[in-house]
């Protein structure tokens, strides 16, 4: 008789300053099956001592903590452990966050209020390779552009521009980009210069939001 394949846990660190909303959070998670929390840290120094104690497969990270943003501990984590995914949770709901995240090589983004099935989707939807945003920040973040830059796509950027571009919308820093396409991290810098002249585009926020709207994500229902 065959023996039925299984499927291996997630490890999952939980990041954020207070304990009780850690207390929730590991409670919400380990009532999934496939997820296990294997520690915890509650400042963006602690987030990144634990992630090499532990080394978790994903790291579930609040943006506002002692001793700095969780957006920049995210750059930090993933310069240092480039194979961790990291998903924002935070009560946080504006569109820059949620770009200056992105831009930090996270690989979505969880409202705190949402149900605890939607944070068990986002983890599933990350570790498999893909975005995930709750619904209310994608309906933010797909909203209308500057009709020039939304024009300017298929007319004006290269088969690996467009390239770039759906790798841009995954949360990629160029250093994966590079890996990925197997390009130097010069000629990844290069195309993000020219697809911003291109389409108009000045801030790297802005880039990421465009090209999260062109490259599809997942929205939870």
């Amino acid at each position: 008789m065959m023996e039925r394949e299984t499927q291996r846990d997630i490890c999952i660190l939980l990041v954020d300053d207070h304990p009780l909303v850690r207390d929730g959070l590991r409670a919400r998670l380990e009532a999934a099956p496939h997820l296990r929390v294997v520690g915890e840290a509650g400042s963006t120094q602690e987030a990144l001592e634990q992630v090499g104690l532990c080394r978790p497969d994903l790291v579930l990270m609040d943006v506002n903590m002692r001793g700095g943003s969780g957006i920049e501990a995210t750059a930090r984590l993933l310069e240092r452990y480039p194979g961790i995914a990291v998903l924002i949770l935070s009560m946080h709901d504006k569109p820059e966050y949620v770009t200056q995240a992105m831009g930090a090589g996270a690989r979505g983004y969880v409202l705190k209020d949402a149900p605890g099935k939607d944070i068990v989707l986002a983890i599933d939807t990350v570790m498999g390779g893909g975005i995930y945003y709750s619904a209310a920040l994608a309906r933010q973040l797909a909203g209308p552009l500057a009709p020039a830059s939304t024009s300017a796509l298929g007319n004006q950027l290269t088969g690996r521009e467009q390239e770039v571009l759906r790798h841009i919308a995954t949360g990629q820093s160029n250093k994966q980009i590079a890996r990925d396409l197997d390009l130097s991290v010069r000629t990844v810098e290069t195309h993000r210069l020219n697809i911003k002249r291109k389409l108009g585009i000045e801030g790297q926020a802005e880039l990421i939001r465009f090209a999260v709207q062109r490259a599809g994500f997942n929205e939870s229902a």
